[in-house]
């Protein structure tokens, strides 16, 4: 019998409560529809996991910066002397004024506040201080460091992305990836040149809905061909009103996949690995069009014919880095996820250039970019509005419970994780196995 569980305010919010609301194989609604919930979610996930700040390739130069939230914190990514990448809270030690504005630039040498001219080096260390006459003899003592810009508590980096922690105390990186570094490796290594950089600026959307829904969609297999039918079935008709012997355009092609039939998606692998991440099986078939032929031609021509076939063999659709972003390794883009309010969510769409690749290469991942995942493709706006209708319906007296009973129990275990078919809601509780836990509770097995 489903029993209604009462708003608890957080500082009531114990282990016991949360273990109430995430079963095994079902999640209580409070868990996307509470503010307390999301409150506690700032602090005990954003405040602890690793989080995806951004690209190297972002701040290439010295007092290059880039800017953004790790949970509710600004903080800014920017270039030392030294060559390091710090990341550092967007906040003067002295009137609390954001050192840099919001978005990217360069900002020389050293850093400086707009409002008293207090000057740090790239690292946050204090620079110069105007007036600082006016200092001595007070309790402020300007060597001691405390008046520098403070870093956020851990920094680190995987083939040029880079993570933060807001949290001293964790697992390294490397831990904390485990399994899903491969998709990491992968992105990488299918640039000729073994590197990627962000290029063709960054698209953004609002999305009407809690950002643990967004997650949970990028595995769901089975809601492709009920959600996507009016593009997909579009996109068919497209297709089959061309001259016969038309190759089939790639446009139609990363379009009417979703159509695919459910038996297709059932025979999909997905992986979960421990800390919430995963990943699922790709769902296109590599093309053989001239813009694919010379791009696989250059990976042949940098790494060797043997090398490129293992690069692109892994053929992976949608990762997730749990909590905070999904990169594609096949299209080359990351979707990052930043959590807003309980029922708003900001994702950011960066998308990458393989270095070494055929510029030709790089206008297909913008085509796949604007076609399938900005605000404005024909993909994107069915997915919205599903997730907008579960939140919506998710606040009202229809029911306590959100069910992920689909294939529970049939997971195969793995090193690091678990594996199933594309049939099963996996995913979703093996993400819901890892917040559980970062708030406190166990949700009990999640296969």
């Amino acid at each position: 019998m489903n029993s209604v569980i009462p708003i608890i305010p957080i500082a009531a919010t114990n282990a016991i409560d949360i273990q109430a609301l995430v079963q095994p194989d079902r999640v209580h609604k409070r868990v996307y529809t509470d503010p307390a919930i999301f409150e506690l979610e700032m602090d005990r996930v954003f405040g602890q996991a690793w989080l995806y700040v951004g690209h190297e390739s972002q701040v290439p130069n010295v007092g290059d910066y880039f800017t953004t939230r790790l949970g509710r914190e600004p903080v800014v990514m920017v270039r030392h002397t030294d060559g390091a990448v710090n990341v550092l809270y967007n906040r003067c030690p002295h009137k609390g004024a954001k050192i840099v504005p919001d978005g990217s630039g360069s900002a020389g040498k050293f850093l400086r506040c707009l409002y008293h001219g207090w000057t740090f080096k790239c690292d946050g260390s204090l620079l110069s201080v105007p007036l600082r006459s006016g200092y001595e003899d007070t309790a402020l003592d300007l060597k001691s460091g405390s008046h520098s810009v403070r870093k956020v508590a851990r920094v680190a980096s995987h083939r040029g992305f880079v993570f933060a922690s807001l949290s001293e105390d964790g697992p390294a990186l490397a831990d904390f990836l485990g399994g899903v570094a491969t998709s990491l490796d992968n992105f990488c290594d299918r640039a000729p040149d073994g590197e990627v950089e962000v290029a063709g600026g960054v698209q953004r959307v609002i999305q009407r809905n809690n950002w643990k829904i967004f997650f949970e969609n990028l595995h769901d297999t089975i809601h492709a061909v009920a959600t996507h039918e009016s593009s997909w079935r579009a996109a068919k008709e497209e297709f089959e009103a061309m001259p016969s012997g038309t190759p089939k355009p790639f446009e139609v092609v990363i379009v009417d996949g979703n159509g695919e039939p459910l038996e297709f998606w059932e025979n999909l692998e997905l992986k979960g690995y421990d800390n919430g991440h995963g990943f699922m099986e790709g769902i296109f078939v590599p093309p053989t069009d001239p813009v694919s032929l010379a791009y696989v031609a250059a990976l042949e021509a940098s790494q060797g014919a043997q090398r490129a076939d293992e690069i692109l063999r892994v053929n992976r659709h949608n990762t997730i880095v749990y909590p905070s972003c999904s990169p594609h390794t096949s299209f080359q883009q990351i979707r990052v996820i930043r959590p807003l309010s309980v029922d708003r969510t900001l994702v950011e769409i960066f998308s990458f250039r393989l270095k070494g690749a055929p510029e030709a290469t790089f206008q297909r991942t913008l085509k796949y970019t604007n076609i399938v995942n900005s605000p404005s493709s024909n993909v994107m706006p069915d997915d919205l509005e599903a997730y907008n209708r579960v939140q919506e319906g998710l606040a009202s007296d229809g029911g306590d419970w959100v069910s992920m009973h689909r294939a529970a129990g049939r997971d195969q275990p793995l090193p690091g994780g678990r594996a199933s078919n594309g049939n099963s809601e996996m995913p979703s509780r093996n993400m819901f196995a890892a917040w559980a836990s970062y708030m406190g509770a166990q949700a009990g097995s999640a296969e």
